[in-house]
């Protein structure tokens, strides 16, 4: 398929990168469903914006919203990026894999997996191990919030796929009162108020006592309490939420990444979403995701629509799942691949696909899968191939190149919503700052048990800006954003 190029513009492109040829940088472009990649003598990448860190902890350096970090950010706080410099594939796999554990409900035998203990009100707190770092994946990006008054700050991630509340870490937080900073001090807020056992905003049904707090134990062993208050949360200096309802676990919730807790962006109706200021110029919520360490993303809490700042976005219905009324969920209906769609039966398609903010890579059932890969091999038959780097089975050698192409593979959502992933989106490179070394196609095949058509992960969502119109169902997908 790669024939389908003109020999005239592979010529042309030749004459350009001649003068380069050796050189490390390079520039891209895409045309006729083609990316191309091409050598260069210098760095033609526009220079980020980037906040400096002491403005992105302030939580205030980005006119789009509250700053967000990846995890191994030079400017994460969590000390993350200071043990490891990049991440290995190794390790993306690994928390890939218990993302998609916790998503499917089953482990990797395909037999169920520990279900969480489900206390009513659609809230769930895992029954064993360290409930922030059990639920749905450890946090890939992370944005710093403040609770209470006087504001205290806190590192936190944030999820669609939450339990259904937002979590925090609160004194006390050990046994015996050992020190456990950083964590929310309840006693240090003048408008905190608690929740009381057996009201409506209260989600579990077998407390006791004057507050909403419920124990979870062990073998007879106290694990920790979960008490649901309601405080302010404040994101910026004009983003601020009075009477936001959390749970603080106390006794024993240490997340390893040192993360204060998670922010809920589910539909529960008590999540951060849900209290998003609503307006007809106005969304729920937008973030886009930064495409590397070393750039920085934005979180928009009532984010104004794009088209109204003159921005073209590209919306797909929103659609409720009758399992998980918590979960956002769209339909992909085809793939495309340079251009025209491939050939794929709709019934492997049929079921609901999932945006996924922890999910690194991919994943498409097996057959649709298959589809995307023998159909990109046939395409990229020039180059040389690549063992495989764990389950990313698509891999080439680009060394020595000066120019190599890839074809564009389009999402297609329903409603005729085609997102074209750039190259970034759509590869990966184990050395991202030399795209002329290995490369592999970052898709793999879902597991087999999976009832959800896709999961769509954030290395196709970086650097777009992802729009959760939810009272106008639909989610919109702006690109070029951060």
């Amino acid at each position: 398929m790669a024939s389908a190029v003109p020999s005239t513009l592979l010529f042309c492109l030749v004459l350009l990168v001649s003068p380069y040829l050796g050189c490390s940088y390079h520039t891209s472009y895409t045309h006729g469903g083609m990316h191309y990649v091409l050598r260069s003598n210098r760095d033609h990448r526009q220079p980020k914006q980037t906040p400096t860190c002491s403005s992105v902890h302030s939580g205030r350096s980005s006119s789009d919203g509250v700053p967000v970090l990846h995890r191994l950010s030079p400017c994460s706080p969590l000390g993350a990026a200071r043990s490891q410099e990049q991440t290995s594939v190794a390790d993306v796999f690994h928390r890939d894999a218990l993302r998609l554990c916790s998503l499917f409900g089953e482990d990797n035998h395909g037999d169920p997996a520990p279900g969480p203990s489900a206390p009513g009100g659609g809230v769930s707190i895992p029954n064993k191990g360290d409930p922030i770092e059990t639920l749905p994946g450890v946090f890939e990006y992370h944005v710093v919030a403040g609770f209470g008054t006087p504001v205290q700050e806190f590192t936190v991630g944030f999820d669609t796929l939450t339990p259904g509340a937002t979590l925090l870490k609160c004194t006390p937080c050990a046994a015996g009162g050992e020190p456990c900073d950083p964590a929310f001090e309840p006693s240090a807020s003048s408008s905190l108020a608690q929740v009381p056992c057996g009201s409506t905003d209260c989600p579990f049904h077998g407390c006791s006592g004057p507050s909403c707090t419920l124990s979870v134990t062990i073998n007879n062993t106290l694990l920790g309490n979960a008490t649901f208050v309601t405080d302010t949360l404040t994101l910026t200096s004009t983003t601020t939420v009075e009477n936001f309802r959390f749970a603080c676990l106390e006794a024993g919730f240490r997340p390893s990444d040192n993360s204060t807790g998670i922010l809920d962006l589910s539909r529960n109706s008590h999540s951060l979403a849900s209290r998003a200021p609503s307006s007809p110029g106005t969304v729920a919520f937008s973030y886009c995701l930064p495409s590397s360490p070393g750039t920085v993303g934005f979180l928009s809490i009532g984010a104004p629509k794009p088209e109204l700042s003159g921005r073209k976005a590209i919306y797909t219905q929103l659609r409720s799942n009758p399992d998980n009324g918590n979960l956002y969920v769209v339909e992909l209906v085809g793939l495309g691949l340079g251009g025209p769609d491939l050939s794929i039966p709709p019934p492997a398609l049929a079921g609901d696909t999932i945006l996924d903010l922890h999910t690194t890579f991919t994943y498409l059932r097996p057959e649709v899968y298959a589809a995307l890969r023998d159909n990109f091999r046939k395409w990229m038959t020039q180059y040389p191939a690549a063992p495989s780097l764990g389950r990313l089975d698509t891999c080439y050698n680009f060394t020595g190149l000066n120019i190599f192409m890839v074809p564009v593979v389009t999402l297609k959502l329903d409603g005729g919503a085609d997102v074209d992933l750039s190259m970034d989106e759509m590869m990966f490179f184990p050395d991202p700052d030399n795209h002329f070394s290995i490369a592999c196609l970052a898709f793999a095949a879902a597991p087999a048990n999976a009832r959800e058509a896709a999961v769509i992960g954030n290395r196709a969502q970086s650097s777009m800006e992802v729009v959760y119109d939810v009272s106008g169902g639909r989610v919109g997908f702006v690109p070029y954003r951060c």
